[in-house]
Parts: C-alpha cells; sequence; structure tokens
C-alpha cells in the first residue's frame, strides 16, 4: 500500500459529489431515482457496518458475515468503499448486490491482509440463508471477484479515517474514552455516505472532531486554527453529516423496501 495518500491512487480517484450521484441507464429504466440510489447505498452499508442486523433488508450484508469469519473493522471499511466505487460504474440491475457485497468483503480481506476464503464466505451463506436464489457457489464470488477489480481499475488503495482520528485527538488532548468513542462512532457513520469517495480521510476525520467538541461543548478553537487545513471544508463536511442524520433519520423501512423493490421490476412495467 502507498504510504501517501497524496501519491496514492485514492488520491488521483478522488470524485466531485456530481460524478458520484450518478444513477445507471439500467437501473434508471426501472424507475431508480437518485434518492432511491442514496437509500439503497446507505441502507447496504449500513448493513455491512451496524452491529444490529435485525433490520437488514439486503439479504447477503458484510457485517454479519464479517462477524462469522472474523474480519477487523478497516476490512469491512475496505468492503464498504469497493462497493461504493463499483457502483459508480455499474448498474445493481446487472451486477446483484447480494453477490457485489460478500464479494468485495472477500476482495478487501485480500487487499487489507486479513484473508478470508471464498469457501468460507459460500459455507456462511448456505448456513445463514434458505433462499436458493442467494446461495452462490465459490465460482460466483471469483468470478464476480474479476469484474470487481475491472470495474475499479484494478486499484485496492483505501485509506480510511481511523488512523488519523487516533492521532488529532491524541494532538488536541482529547482522547479520553466519551471523545474517542463519539468521534469514531462518527466515523463508522460516514461509510453510509460517499464521503470516503470525495473527500481525503483526514478531513473526514477532523469533521467527525469538529462535531464532537461542539456536541460535548470543548471549545477547542484554537487547536483546529493552528492546523493547516481549510476549516471551510471541515465545516462542509460537517454539515453533510448533520445533514445526512436529520435526513434519514425518520426513513421508514416500508421507504427502503420499496426502492428495493424497483430493483425486481422489468423496464417496462417501471415506466
Amino acid at each position: 500500500m502507498a504510504a501517501n495518500f497524496w501519491t496514492s491512487s485514492h488520491y488521483k480517484q478522488l470524485l466531485d459529489q456530481e460524478e458520484v450521484d450518478v444513477v445507471q441507464p439500467l437501473d434508471r429504466d426501472k424507475g431508480i431515482t437518485l434518492e432511491d440510489f442514496k437509500l439503497i447505498k446507505m441502507h447496504m452499508s449500513n448493513c455491512m457496518l451496524s452491529l444490529s442486523l435485525s433490520r437488514c433488508l439486503v439479504v447477503l450484508d458484510i457485517s454479519k458475515l464479517a462477524q462469522h469469519v472474523k474480519v477487523r473493522q478497516r476490512v469491512v471499511a475496505t468492503a464498504v468503499t469497493y462497493m461504493r466505487r463499483f457502483y459508480i460504474r455499474k448498474s445493481m440491475t446487472e451486477y446483484d448486490p447480494h453477490l457485489v457485497a460478500p464479494t468485495c468483503l472477500y476482495l478487501a480481506s485480500k487487499a487489507e491482509e486479513s484473508t478470508v476464503q471464498a469457501r468460507l464466505l459460500t459455507f456462511y451463506i448456505k448456513k445463514i440463508y434458505s433462499d436458493e436464489k442467494y446461495r452462490y457457489e465459490v465460482k460466483d464470488i471469483l468470478e464476480m471477484e474479476m469484474k470487481i477489480l475491472e470495474a475499479l481499475n484494478y486499484y485496492l488503495v483505501v485509506f480510511h479515517p481511523y488512523r488519523s482520528l487516533v492521532q488529532f485527538l491524541h494532538d488536541a488532548g482529547m482522547s479520553d474514552i466519551t471523545m474517542t468513542h463519539l468521534s469514531w462512532g462518527l466515523v463508522n457513520d460516514t461509510y453510509k455516505m460517499d464521503l470516503i469517495l470525495v473527500y481525503p480521510p483526514h478531513l473526514i476525520a477532523l469533521a467527525c472532531i469538529y462535531i464532537a467538541t461542539v456536541y460535548r461543548e470543548k471549545d477547542n478553537t484554537a487547536w483546529f486554527e493552528e492546523l493547516r487545513v481549510d476549516m471551510n471544508v471541515v465545516k462542509n463536511i460537517s454539515m453533510e453529516i448533520l445533514d445526512f442524520y436529520e435526513g434519514h433519520r425518520m426513513v421508514s423501512e416500508e421507504r427502503i423496501n420499496a426502492a428495493f423493490s424497483k430493483l425486481a421490476l422489468k423496464p417496462e412495467t417501471a415506466r
């Protein structure tokens, strides 16, 4: 992995929000709107990261598999990033999320040097899920792995905000359990959004710390002013995170289910 974010493929692949907010033609033909697309990605990411799995609508969620195969949080975060990068270029209609999700976990485990065997994934897929439609074999994961690699142009390097977060908290003298837990949770929630595809990870970490300091009523203005960063960007990221919380606080299961159900429609039915 590249030691410097600024010389890495991750940095070179950062996108504008307009490039991320693209619904593929095949999905549009099924009536998938941009809001539907965001909801589906949000819920898929939530299934991958959430500790509560009871409301997951995506049958093959990475989080549940990750618990069985004992992978690190970083592997899950990398898998989410791969999935989000993949669906910028490919449609959910053509590439089943139920197969893409575990394949991203398989690929991320190798990229993060915490390899999970494909046969172990398929073992737990078959053990957990009874629906024959989603009981994929090893060859299915291996074939999808190649398609994901091609879609990602074989760029697998992902820098995450976690390391910067720990360093910043220590530097600011805020590495107590309360601030660390709150800031870490905020970073986890950013993977329910596309921030990792748009902003450098250290700025995401700073935005999460900024929100945490406001929430905990800590005055660290002087520390933030000493940083060589554009605080306007940090505050903009903070507002995106807060807007996400506000906008998705009351999203119902029915609304998410309606978005997913469109993927099962035939194009002529959706029109």
